[in-house]
């Protein structure tokens, strides 16, 4: 497990980096003479259409989004695209952060987002998400064909692709489902392999940010060749990337190696509604009043009590003049609920989560195609891929709300005498388990995928008729194993000592002939004996294999010409089979359904069914689908004339059948009109789109989440409560709309090198499969809103944990609408200087994201601008760079504006508020800043093969907003400044 180094390892870790140099420079030798062959445009890539390639390398507007291939067919989706020039100028170790920094990208996920999870199987990640639907509804492809998923909920993860062989990557902006089937919501991110490749080429790179860790080491190596008279036609691949990543941080608020801008924000509910003050305040440097890292007595005339590492106790400082009041609450006179200002902040938990998880991964790739006829080939592609992550989720295991006796022969005396004194015989107690150490969750992702097709050219009719036909088969084996973290139930009978014969036990008898250890949490001193019986060294593990089965058949062609031009058309039809099992340890998914081994003992204190773990409790389950679809799109031009211009219409029509919720028509229609003012484009296109439920969705292993504090209205405390999420068979699949006009100026002889387009878009989902969270369930029955969501929770369970259960339904809907622009420039020659001077800016504006629960008495929420989402009002993208055959520089800037914390907070100082309602909360403060990003970088031609270059990312060491809830990776740069270095050799 790493988690970066500390502050006496900069040393280390710039020593390591500086290896990562030599070897670059070893490997990048100049007696690499050979120049690598120009890639052949793909013309059966998305789009499909040989100009997206001399587009990518001039940054023109490209339209794109369509199975028509037809030489100057123009669809009318937007498309941005992203050459292999830009790629290699952004200098990242995965493709993944290039692509995302688009504008139109919000809440992919990645190395820095999921890191404070122990249960979802997400953490490290690499999928995309656009217009901030999510991953599961954007399409990612690899040459144009479907990818098996990286875990249940179908999403791949980029990072298992054959990154040094990409040539370009096109992101669709728009409904796709009727093109390319279900998914494609939000849109279709396609990457494009050179698969003509000859020569060889190399990359190696090394990194380090400003704090001296997350040091990673990336080693690339491609070749091609041909054979037969350059019919046969052989590309492979191999990488290596290792990123150390960064975390945890220290109890209290000392984040990783001396990053300073942590103060335990949060978010305190006052719980009162209507004395003239907000509800929600907004305050730095909280603490809880619940527990401290070795232990506090948190309720009764003992109240304020906490004790220091060997035990020994001392008055604890609760901050905001807090006085204990003694009662069996647990009130501290002076501070909010749950939480006081200031004081001692060593037991605070959060700033121990890793700011970026570690990766490590390495794949191979080879394609194999013959050229049987000219324009013709039958190929083979393999990869084999493997990505491991490890992430810390938080700082210890904390535990609110323990009752401990005062006769426990671990209380220190002095406080056994004060129990004596004040009349009681136990006393309520909470301790973040410091003393245990520190949970860790490690994934091993590895990803088999074969690829065999047909596909070319052939004269039918009296025209040419492009073919595509291929099976694909993937599977990915995923494996989650979390160390170091305590069985409740175990804990729960360890904590519970006694003298017995002069020795200290565990109270209970039948504990004890299980083995029982007593546990110690008086302090930070337990023994290694308790630790291995509350902690065993095999924790919770899932291990899930998903395969997916692909068979595609696509026709395109120009049968007839028509007045205006040739009509073109494409038709196909596909079969897909997805399947995945999952299977977890007998201790989370229970202890019956699994054969008992030597790691797993049966033991009479545990759950029979399962969800001992503290957190990480994974459950068994499997399933399939089959989907069959067909598939017909036509170009139809209408106008092509001197005095009009050049305009058609296009539309297509899919209908797909779902083994598990029945049949749905997607559809779209739009056109392009190129209108007689030279250079200048207009673009339509509405479409029905479809998502159809995933697997985990639909046969989701009910899996539970640990929620240490969990707030209980009911009786006003913190809780410790299980979250179980289940699936549901019964869904149907999630119905869009999307609409996309634009218009678009690109290659007009009076403007040469110039382009410019602006895209109006809106998306409408309706039958949302979504989850009413665990609070939500509890407050609408608390405030009886929706009296049905009573029976979904027991939060004072007497025969077991305290537990709300969480399930998807057909219940929400999401409306989301804006505004994307991009524009480009080059200069030839600028000002008479040799090369090129090239500007690019894209930017999307959210009017609106509105996602409505489908509930009673709720009122939708725009999260539009909301920076703790993913969705801010504008984000843009903008890039400047000059080259030349000597050396190039380039110029990065990365922004995204001001935003809140919530959009229906009405914000109000004290004695003017209104009453605080849960459509309507009062809040002291709704800001959260956007973060302006500065990047650089270069290149120098050591020769004509090798190339050094540098990148540094985050220029002016750009520390994150704070937010409530610690910091939102997925908008802010949670590690400062970045510097890269590499070389690039080819021959």
């Amino acid at each position: 497990m790493r988690n970066g180094v500390n502050g006496s390892g900069r040393a280390t870790a710039h020593i390591r980096f500086a290896s990562v140099l030599a070897i670059a420079c070893c490997l990048a030798t100049p007696a690499m003479a050979q120049e690598a062959a120009p890639a052949a445009p793909d013309e059966t890539a998305l789009p499909a259409q040989a100009e997206a390639d001399s587009a990518a390398s001039v940054q023109d507007v490209v339209v794109t989004g369509s199975r028509i291939v037809s030489s100057g067919f123009n669809a009318p989706t937007p498309t941005t695209v992203i050459g292999d020039a830009q790629i290699e100028a952004n200098a990242q170790p995965n493709i993944f952060t290039t692509v995302s920094q688009l504008p139109s990208l919000q809440g992919s996920s990645g190395t820095q987002v999921n890191t404070f999870s122990t249960s979802s199987g997400a953490q490290g990640l690499s999928s995309f998400s656009l217009r901030g639907v999510g991953a599961i509804r954007t399409l990612t492809l690899l040459d144009g064909q479907r990818v098996v998923g990286a875990n249940v909920t179908g999403s791949p993860d980029v990072s298992l692709f054959p990154q040094l062989l990409i040539k370009r990557v096109d992101i669709v902006n728009g409904g796709a489902s009727a093109s390319y089937g279900s998914d494609a919501v939000g849109g279709v991110v396609n990457f494009i392999t050179d698969t003509r490749f000859k020569g060889v080429k190399g990359n190696v790179q090394g990194s380090i940010t400003d704090y001296g860790d997350d040091e990673s080491v990336l080693v690339q190596l491609a070749a091609g060749t041909s054979f037969m008279e350059d019919r046969l036609h052989l590309v492979v691949s191999t990488e290596y990337a290792d990123e150390a990543g960064v975390g945890p941080g220290e109890f209290g608020i000392d984040l990783a190696n001396g990053r300073d801008w942590y103060t335990q924000r949060t978010l305190v509910n006052r719980g009162v509604l209507n004395d003239g003050s907000p509800q929600y305040v907004i305050r730095d440097f909280a603490q809880s009043i619940g527990f401290t890292k070795y232990g506090l007595i948190t309720a009764g005339p003992l109240q304020g009590i906490a004790f220091d590492q060997s035990g020994s106790p001392f008055e604890f400082d609760y901050g905001s003049n807090g006085v204990p009041s003694g009662n069996a609450a647990g009130t501290v006179i002076g501070c909010f609920a749950g939480f006081c200002e200031g004081g001692d902040l060593s037991g605070n938990v959060d700033a121990g989560r890793s700011l970026k998880s570690g990766i490590e991964r390495m794949n191979s790739y080879g394609r194999l195609g013959f050229d049987f006829l000219p324009n013709n080939e039958v190929y083979l592609s393999l990869s084999v891929s493997q990505v491991k992550t490890n992430n810390q989720p938080i700082n210890g295991q904390n535990r609110p709300n323990l009752t401990i006796q005062c006769a426990n022969p671990f209380v220190p005396a002095s406080v056994s005498a004060q129990c004596a004194t004040a009349g009681i015989t136990s006393f309520r107690y909470g301790t973040s388990n410091a003393a245990l150490g520190n949970t860790q969750v490690s994934t091993d992702r590895r990803q088999y995928r074969g690829v065999v097709g047909i596909k070319g050219a052939l004269p039918v009719g009296g025209s040419d008729w492009n073919y595509d036909i291929y099976y694909q088969h993937g599977t990915t084996y995923a494996d989650i194993d979390v160390d170091n973290i305590l069985l409740s139930n175990r804990f729960n009978q360890a904590i519970d000592a006694v003298m017995l014969n002069g020795a200290i036990v565990c109270r209970s008898a039948a504990a004890r002939a299980s083995g029982c250890q007593p546990l110690n949490i008086i302090g930070g001193n337990p023994s290694e004996a308790a630790l291995r019986y509350v902690q065993p060294e095999q924790g919770p593990y899932q291990r899930t294999r998903l395969s997916q089965d692909v068979i595609g058949v696509n026709f395109s062609g120009s049968p007839v010409d028509l007045w205006a031009g040739p009509l073109s058309v494409a038709f196909g039809a596909e079969f897909r089979h997805e399947f995945y099992r999952v299977e977890a340890d007998p201790y989370g998914a229970g202890i019956t359904n699994t054969p008992n081994n030597a790691d797993y003992p049966f033991d009479p204190v545990l759950l029979a069914d399962g969800n001992n773990w503290y957190a990480g409790n994974y459950k068994n389950g499997n399933g399939a689908y089959g989907v069959k679809e067909a598939y017909l799109e036509l170009d139809l031009p209408v106008i092509n004339s001197d005095a009009m211009g050049r305009a058609n219409i296009n539309g297509a029509a899919r209908i797909t059948d779902y083994s598990t919720s029945g049949t749905v028509w997607t559809w779209k229609i739009g056109g392009t009109w190129d209108l007689p003012i030279d250079g200048l484009r207009i673009r339509g296109v509405t479409s029905r789109d479809v998502r159809a439920p995933n697997l985990s969705e639909l046969f989701a292993a009910p899996v539970t989440t640990t929620l240490p504090n969990f707030f209980d209205p009911f009786q006003n405390r913190n809780i410790l409560a299980l979250q179980n999420s289940i699936g549901n068979t019964e869904l149907r699949p999630e119905i869009a709309r999307n609409t996309n006009l634009g218009i678009a100026l690109s290659g007009a002889s009076w403007l040469p090198g110039f382009s410019v387009s602006v895209d109006y878009y809106s998306i409408k989902i309706d039958d949302v499969i979504s989850s009413i969270g665990a609070g939500q369930i509890v407050d609408l029955c608390f405030q009886g809103l929706v009296p049905e969501t009573c029976s979904a929770f027991n939060l004072n369970n007497t025969n077991g944990p305290n537990f709300i259960n969480v399930q998807a339904f057909n219940l929400a809907s999401i409306k989301t609408s804006g505004f994307d622009i991009e524009a480009g420039y080059r200069w030839v020659q600028p000002l008479g200087l040799p090369g090129s001077f090239s500007v690019r800016a894209l930017a999307t504006h959210v009017r609106e994201f509105i996602t409505d629960t489908g509930l009673p008495n709720t009122v939708p929420a725009d999260s539009a601008g909301v920076n703790l989402g993913n969705t801010p009002d504008w984000k843009w993208l903008a890039t400047q760079s000059y080259e030349n055959d000597n050396f190039s520089l380039l110029v990065q800037e990365r922004w995204f504006s001001d935003g809140k914390i919530g959009a229906n907070y009405v914000v109000c100082e004290a004695g003017s508020c209104p009453v605080s309602t849960s459509n309507a909360p009062t809040i002291d403060q709704n800001f959260v800043p956007g973060a302006f990003y500065l990047d650089i970088g270069g290149t120098l031609n050591v020769t004509e093969d090798v190339t050094a270059y540098f990148k540094v990312d985050n220029l002016l060491n750009r520390d994150p907003a704070l937010s409530p809830f610690f910091s939102n990776p997925a908008l802010y740069d949670m590690l400062g400044r970045t510097f890269r270095l590499g070389m690039r050799f080819k021959m």
